[in-house]
Parts: structure tokens; sequence; C-alpha cells
């Protein structure tokens, strides 16, 4: 299947903000604790639009799992992608990505987007946590997610390259205020 029929079976859509989105995300954290080597985690961490309270968001949980400098990765894509039940989508020397919930005919009840990184490599909770900490920068962000929704509703790269600017600014915000926060 060719990214751009990928895109049309899985569109970009934006809801409501649900709290089971926690609950999901604290399921899936007991799973992979129990699946992958615990000596290798730093870290699992909610991140993303569904861990920003209020704000509506696409309906996938995203998860940072951060990893021991040493850790096996090999064992630990085998782990998720075997009783973990994810697929790997990519994968470099730093970071994998991996998602569930996708079925052949459309996005399943509960959908998850895990991202494998090393330890400190965990912007997106900077950003997260900025979001949580400032209401009127999260309202921003919305703003402009609903208006890039149509614009980009079959262009996942292109949605994400629109925010990109936006993400950077406030994540460099965060690390300022916080520094050595993680």
């Amino acid at each position: 299947m060719t990214r751009e029929e990928l895109w049309q079976l899985f569109p970009i859509f934006l809801t409501a903000h649900r709290p089971e989105w926690r609950a999901w995300f604290q399921e899936e954290q007991q799973l992979l604790k129990a699946v992958l080597p615990p000596e290798a985690i730093g870290g699992i961490s909610h991140i993303g639009s569904t861990a920003v309270a209020g704000i509506h968001a696409k309906p996938i949980v995203d998860i940072l799992v951060e990893t021991e400098k040493d850790a096996d990765w090999a064992a630990m894509e085998a782990a998720l992608c075997g009783k973990g039940g994810y697929i790997c989508m990519s994968k470099g020397p730093e970071r994998m990505s991996f998602n569930k919930g996708y079925t052949e005919d459309s996005f399943a009840e509960r959908v998850f987007h895990l991202h494998l990184r090393r330890a400190g490599d965990n912007d997106e909770r900077y950003f997260r946590d900025y979001l949580n900490a400032y209401p009127d920068v999260a309202r921003e962000y919305e703003r402009m997610k609903r208006m890039l929704w149509r614009q980009f509703e079959h262009d996942r790269d292109g949605y994400t390259a629109q925010k990109t600017e936006f993400v950077c600014e406030y994540t460099r915000r965060a690390k300022r205020e916080w520094p050595g926060r993680y």
C-alpha cells in the first residue's frame, strides 16, 4: 500500500479530549512493563495532545519509552512486535517508532504510537508539560491544529511540518523555564 493510500484509509481527525485516554495509557504502560526488559527501561511517558488536558486531539495515544544507553534495541523491538502487538514503522540507531491499533479497514478503538528513544531524547515531555502548565498556549495549539486538520486531512507529513515551528518554540521555552527537568 502506498503512503497516499494509507493516508486515505487513516485520515487525520480530531476529537474533544477524552478522559479515558489517560486510562488507556496506564493500561498500555503496564503491558509495556510486562513485555520489555525492566533493566532497559528508563521511563514510560504519555506524550502528545492526548496527554494535554482539555484540548482536541487525534484519538491516538502517544507513548515515549526512554531506554538506558546500552539497552538492546533488537530485543526490545522483538518484544514490542511479539507480545506487545506493535508494528515497527521506522528504525534508526537512536530512534524507533511503532504503531498499534490500525486494522485493514480503519482504526481500532484504541490506537497507540510508541516512540522508542535513548534516555534524554525527550523534548515531547517538555512540550506536554508546558501546554499543561499554560492553558492559553494549549488553546492556541488546539486552534492551529483545528485549522490544519481540514487542509492536511490526508497528509500527515504536511500536518506535522506545519506544527513544527510552534512545537519547537514552546519546547525551547519549557527547557529554559525548567532546565534539567528531565
